[in-house]
């Protein structure tokens, strides 16, 4: 998808205060594409033929004021919505008193400085975001149903119609199953439905159904009613069901699309703050410097990893880089991480099917599913030659590889790991670049393995 570009127009008779409202804008708004106009006039002209996203304007024009183009802009289909924010550093009682009637969105005070101006914007701009999302809309009326969604689509949102609540409720369950776990997005962003509807199930079970049985929250999914009536024990009923807010018919368009643009807003701060949740999540899961899992994740989730019965027989291999505290003594710490974060790559490539984990240090365990112990062995050979070839930051290394099946041991992930661990430091006391594996009681070289040349001595 193309990024959407945010279009300020700037409104100052000052060509000197145009220069540095832009320049601050564009350096503040990453993508904003500025507009400069220095009459009332030519504004007007550019905001009846070409889209913006907001408006800022001095309060005094060479040929108008800024109350006044706020309120011929109030007047007009492209731009009646369209935020208006006055900066001036004059201001007096007579915009505090008529801003709001012209349709002024905001006020700056230039006494402030240019600097504050940016962040100001900035701020404003998350505010009052423009219309975004997917609307799930139930209203059994083709005419009310017909206006409503003229309404919301000329303000930019997609609408999904339906004429019943349980043709609604499917469409909503279906989605559900693909999404809900989903944080890319894709979902429904509001639910909005008449309240009475033909059918065996009304808008009010419609609601309960979203909230009792689907458990979505007010946060997760919103949910705006429309009514036919407005006395207060159909308003008690509305919140009792689960809906965040109501509007009454006949439709008002400014009130529905407050209504909407309020809940949108609960709904994108929901979305924002589940999508930091995961980005922490995923952050606390991996190694920074590797990319691989971190022990952390290795200690959450390798138990069951081993349980699953889908996983067996699952081998543990335990990686440690021959001689890596030489590496870091006679070639600096620097270098010892590109080796450290080649290698992580390099187990994430070959072994795309099994946990990776850096386990600490120099040293990397794997648990590998579904695989034999003579499979794991060929696997294990090859990665021992690759990591010989691989020659990380220009460095030779090589590993110590050991191995373990849990079809050969019983107990749970502690006791696998210890038995590839205690293969790992066979092979280093048999003199490194090779593997030894756990079989039973005893603790065996690979078969596989060629006759390398015993490593200098060292950690």
């Amino acid at each position: 998808m193309a990024q959407q570009h945010t279009r300020i127009m700037v409104v100052d008779g000052s060509t000197v205060s145009r220069a540095i409202l832009s320049r601050i804008l564009r350096q503040e708004i990453e993508g904003a594409e500025v507009v400069e106009c220095k009459t009332g006039a030519e504004a007007l002209d550019r905001l009846e033929s070409e889209p913006f996203d907001l408006v800022t304007t001095a309060l005094l024009l060479p040929d108008m004021d800024g109350l006044d183009l706020s309120r011929k802009l109030r007047k007009s289909r492209r731009h009646h919505y369209t935020p208006v924010v006055v900066v001036s550093g004059d201001a007096d009682a007579r915009l505090l008193r008529e801003g709001f009637k012209a349709g002024v969105t905001d006020y700056f005070d230039k006494s402030q400085g240019y600097k504050a101006f940016g962040g100001f914007i900035k701020s404003f701009i998350t505010r009052h975001s423009g219309l975004v999302g997917r609307i799930l809309f139930v209203e059994d009326s083709r005419t009310a149903a017909a206006v409503t969604c003229d309404i919301l689509e000329n303000h930019g949102l997609q609408v999904d119609h339906y004429t019943s609540a349980e043709a609604a409720l499917e469409a909503l369950e279906n989605l559900d199953s693909q999404l809900r776990d989903s944080t890319d997005g894709g979902g429904y962003d509001l639910v909005i439905t008449d309240f009475y509807l033909k059918g065996s199930m009304t808008g009010g079970d419609l609601l309960h159904a979203v909230r009792a049985k689907m458990h979505y929250s007010q946060q997760e999914l919103p949910l705006l009613v429309i009514t036919g009536t407005d006395d207060y024990q159909t308003q008690v009923e509305v919140f009792h069901a689960g809906a965040n807010d109501f509007v009454a018919k006949p439709i008002v368009e400014e009130i529905l699309i407050a209504r909407v643009r309020a809940l949108l807003l609960i709904k994108h701060q929901y979305d924002a703050l589940k999508q930091q949740a995961e980005t922490m999540r995923w952050l606390a899961a991996t190694d920074s410097l590797t990319g691989v899992r971190s022990k952390r994740y290795l200690l959450d989730h390798g138990e069951d990893f081993i349980r699953d019965p889908a996983n067996q027989p699952v081998c543990a291999m335990v990686i440690d880089i021959d001689h890596f505290k030489q590496i870091n003594d006679s070639l600096g710490h620097i270098t010892g991480d590109h080796v450290l974060a080649d290698l992580g790559e390099l187990l994430d490539t070959e072994f795309r099917d099994a946990m990776v984990v850096r386990f600490g240090g120099e040293e990397f365990c794997l648990l590998v599913p579904a695989t034999p112990a003579e499979e794991m062995l060929e696997r294990a050979e090859a990665l021992r030659r690759r990591v010989a070839g691989l020659r990380p930051a220009g460095v030779d290394i090589t590993v110590s590889i050991g191995l373990a099946s849990s079809a050969d041991a019983g107990g749970g992930l502690t006791q696998l790991i210890s038995r590839a661990d205690e293969a790992l430091y066979a092979a280093k006391d048999a003199g490194r670049n090779r593997i030894h594996v756990h079989l039973g009681d005893e603790i065996l070289p690979s078969p596989l393995g060629d006759a390398p040349a015993l490593a200098p001595t060292g950690n």
